[in-house]
């Protein structure tokens, strides 16, 4: 498990392993401040950590900053009103599956944080412990685990469920900030994946800007090539690139960030090989998956 730190009210995730690495939970929601003066408490920190990293926020797009730079790449919608979305900013195939989900019973509306809605959301994590071919973060927890790590927020964010007959089969958990809304959460049960409830839950995202005038709808990383990433396109986001810098901490952190060694390896293979890698990560999974006894949460 990582290590978390609170420094001038902002939760900080300090990696473990070789290269500590430090960065602001939720970075897409939380201003950065002064970052040199939390660069400062981490050198003075016990944990070590070799590097702070933190990205910039819709919208500014344009670099503001002198520390060591690169581009990180979002999935952002572009909000003008539910109704441009709707006619200009999908096809055909999107809004019928919208359709789709209304005609098979779906229903999509606000909720609130309660142990109904939190039972829900253990059924939905404990269906499969392999989500997008690798393992599931929220798999085998238990009721009041969930409830103590996704309340965290809620002071920020808007509870939105897809139900059917009753049952919870998806949710978002969407958080407001400046122009801004972040999709932090979005998930649905697989076995009702046949009723479309994510395009659903992504309209209503859609109408909940468009009513608060928010021009940014984010949802998390763009990922060249991924499926998810061509489901964010389907929806209308496009890729947008912010800046994200890297502070070293410690001579170890000069050096790895000099000689390039800050980031994921999988970053600098081929795509073919990414490719190979997925399919045989996708192919471990699932064999351990029906080897293996899977450990339901007691929620």
């Amino acid at each position: 498990m990582p290590t978390i730190l609170q420094i001038y009210n902002k939760n900080i995730i300090i990696t473990r392993g070789l290269i500590r690495i430090a960065r602001i939970d939720q970075e897409l929601c939380d201003d950065i401040g002064e970052p040199e003066r939390i660069a400062e408490v981490l050198r003075q920190n016990s944990v070590n950590a070799d590097l702070f990293t933190f990205c910039q926020r819709l919208p500014e797009t344009t670099p503001r900053y002198e520390y060591y730079m690169e581009w990180d790449d979002i999935a952002v919608l572009p909000v003008k009103s539910y109704d441009h979305w709707w006619s200009n900013q999908i096809k055909s195939s999107t809004r019928a599956m919208v359709r789709k989900a209304v005609k098979q019973g779906v229903v999509v509306k606000k909720a609130d944080f309660n142990d109904d809605f939190v039972r829900g959301m253990v059924s939905i994590f404990n269906e499969t412990p392999i989500r997008q071919d690798r393992r599931f973060w929220h798999y085998g927890k238990d009721l009041e685990t969930v409830k103590r790590e996704f309340s965290k927020y809620l002071f920020r964010e808007e509870l939105v469920g897809a139900y059917h007959k009753d049952e919870l089969i998806g949710f978002i958990m969407l958080a407001y900030v400046g122009q801004s809304a972040v999709l932090g959460q979005i998930i649905s049960k697989i076995k009702h994946r046949d009723k479309a409830p994510n395009n659903a839950l992504i309209a209503k995202a859609v109408e909940c800007c468009a009513q608060k005038q928010l021009p940014y709808l984010i949802y998390a990383r763009w990922d060249t090539g991924s499926s998810l990433t061509e489901f964010k396109r389907h929806n209308g986001f496009e890729k947008v690139s912010l800046p994200r810098y890297y502070i070293p901490l410690t001579a170890k952190g000069q050096i790895v960030l000099r000689l390039g060694l800050h980031g994921s390896l999988v970053r600098v293979l081929p795509e073919g090989m990414k490719a190979r890698l997925k399919k045989f990560r996708s192919f471990w999974y699932k064999r351990n998956q029906t080897l293996k006894p899977t450990f339901k949460g007691r929620g």
